[in-house]
């Protein structure tokens, strides 16, 4: 199989697992339109609701109210949603692994980190923070089983009509046991409550069918799961294509979160903005050589957990495909391509101060070494509307800019 075909091949999967929001907006207001109002079927939903805030939203010893609104609540650590997976049950969380080793030195840009710690409040040691689940957040989106998940809709065989638009750079064809990158951080627009702008990496593996595992982390906006605009750190996962397993940040059992200064899924804080001051995100996923577990560490050094290894199949084992870059949802709600921003919403080819960018590009290998990129490729599957340019240097090694404003004279 050729690399184009199985880049195309991930990325048709990808529209086709995730690909649910143009249908899912249609249905909503359809139901909205023609549904009577049922007191008792509502009086059910909000109990369910009711039962999943109890379960997700464990008691805390602490509450920070951020400046965006969001609560923030210090959760002793043994208490988090993990430890409710069946295997994990009795456990704490580990010690910190090994980091893979840099043969380079990298430069230091202005960091971002998030807005809820601007006050100087923190959670106490022991405790881990965790962004608190409104019935709000839940009411948003089409049901409860929807609810911080990505859902896959039946197979369909063309992409003519794809409502996910990409600009991605990615490597494949060899064993990979880890990626970072450090990542521009803005705040693109996203025009439709149910489409979502997304930077972000992936780590892959299996086949593109029901077994699908991938890892993800990066920063999104997505105003159906946060309610606002705000760029959010957020990480996924997704053991059979999006099926059943996984979630978003900590809305389901399974990452183990050991740091207490990072809040999956809270704002991002500060964001870059045209010609002004530019501030990117350090992501850095790595399979842990000794136990076998997927670790996460955000900005410089900030362990923030593990994905344990019994969550999947494939990725016991290794990676088969490391990408990066941005994704958007094109609902073409009022008939046209939407003007929901990748990136700055800003084309590759304006560069530093216009363009978003990653930086330092990088995979881990088998013996637990960051290396350089070998055989980096690009793909923009609407280029009119979001694109890609990449590029290297001694400064910082593998990058690329990428992004677009969507909906211009030649994406129409």
């Amino acid at each position: 199989m050729t690399t184009s075909s199985i880049i195309f091949k991930f990325v048709a999967f990808l529209v086709i697992s995730s690909s649910f929001s143009t249908h899912v907006l249609s249905e909503h207001n359809t139901l909205q339109a023609n549904q009577t109002f049922r007191p008792k079927e509502e009086l059910l939903k909000l109990k369910k609701i009711k039962g999943y805030l109890k379960k997700i939203n464990k008691r805390p010893v602490k509450t920070i109210k951020s400046p965006d609104g969001d609560l923030i609540d210090c959760v002793l650590s043994h208490l988090q949603p993990a430890f409710d997976h069946p295997q994990l049950k009795g456990m704490k969380p580990l010690e910190p692994p090994k980091r893979p080793k840099a043969n380079d030195s990298m430069n230091v840009m202005e960091e971002s980190l998030q807005l809820w710690t601007v006050s100087g409040e923190s959670c106490p040691e022991g405790t881990v923070p965790i962004r608190r689940t409104t019935e709000k957040d839940v009411l948003r989106s089409n049901s409860l089983r929807r609810f911080g998940r990505k859902i896959r809709r039946g197979v369909r065989h063309d992409t003519s009509s794809n409502d996910h638009e990409h600009a991605v750079a990615f490597v494949n064809g060899e064993q990979y046991y880890g990626a970072k990158a450090s990542i521009n951080v803005w705040t693109p627009r996203v025009t439709d409550q149910y489409e979502f702008s997304l930077s972000q990496l992936w780590v892959i593996s299996g086949s593109f069918g029901n077994d699908l595992n991938t890892i993800e982390a990066g920063w999104q906006v997505s105003p159906e799961l946060y309610g606002d605009n705000y760029p959010r750190f957020f990480t996924y996962w997704t053991t059979d294509a999006y099926q059943a397993t996984g979630c978003y940040n900590l809305l389901c059992s399974g990452f183990v979160q050991i740091n207490n200064r990072i809040a999956m899924g809270a704002a991002i804080s500060p964001r870059s903005s045209v010609n002004g001051r530019q501030f990117d995100i350090g992501i850095m996923i790595w399979k842990d050589p000794k136990h076998g577990h997927w670790w996460l560490e955000f900005g410089s050094g900030l362990l923030v957990g593990y994905w344990p290894d019994f969550l999947f199949s494939h990725l016991r084992g290794h990676a088969s495909m490391v990408q990066f870059g941005g994704e958007i949802v094109n609902s073409r709600s009022m008939g046209y391509h939407t003007s929901t921003q990748m990136g700055s919403g800003h084309f590759a080819d304006e560069g530093f101060g216009k363009a978003s960018y990653f930086r330092n590009l990088q995979v881990v290998d088998w013996d637990n070494n960051l290396i350089p990129l070998s055989n980096l490729h690009l793909l923009a599957d609407h280029p009119n509307c979001y694109d890609i340019r990449a590029g290297k240097n001694n400064v910082w090694g593998n990058y690329f800019y990428y992004g677009g404003p969507g909906r211009n004279s030649r994406c129409p």
